[in-house]
């Protein structure tokens, strides 16, 4: 059977932090605030993972309340969430995912981004779509205050 699931996440910009999307460390003079990498792109997709196997969300899967996953790195909680998936019998079929920005340019990162969340989800990065957009200097993403991300993700139990 085939599930699908849809994850969303935002953060706020935050001087002296180093700005980390989909795994990449990307040049930026702010990074984003969070109690992780704050790799706002990474949180969308493990969300989405999570609801398509009905399990909840990276808010109960990693508290922001423990100590263990301060500073942590994104992609090794993302791996977490593959082998949660490949535990509970779901082989991840495809996601995809859109990262908006105001500013910096993610273009030249997307493939980098396709490729290291391919590797922590342990599929191949033709099952990995990364796109980014502006808000045309819309809403907070707009006015530079922070980012958003949304997902999607299809997996598949084999019934």
């Amino acid at each position: 059977m085939l599930r699908i699931g849809h994850g969303f996440d935002v953060h706020a910009f935050a001087e002296g932090r180093r700005l980390v999307l989909g795994g990449v460390d990307v040049p930026c003079e702010r990074g984003l605030a969070g109690h992780s990498d704050a790799d706002v792109l990474a949180h969308a997709l493990m969300d989405a993972l999570l609801g398509a196997m009905r399990a909840g969300d990276i808010g109960k899967l990693f508290p922001d309340t423990d100590p263990a996953y301060e500073g942590a790195d994104s992609l090794v909680l993302m791996s977490h969430v593959a082998k949660l998936a490949r535990e509970r019998g779901f082989a991840i079929q495809d996601v995809d995912c859109t990262v908006a920005a105001q500013a910096p340019k993610l273009a030249p990162y997307r493939e980098q981004m396709r490729e290291r969340m391919a590797a922590a989800l342990g599929v191949p990065v033709e099952h990995v779509g990364v796109k980014a957009t502006t808000t045309e200097r819309l809403g907070f993403v707009g006015r530079e205050e922070g980012m958003a991300a949304w997902a999607v993700a299809l997996l598949d139990d084999g019934r």
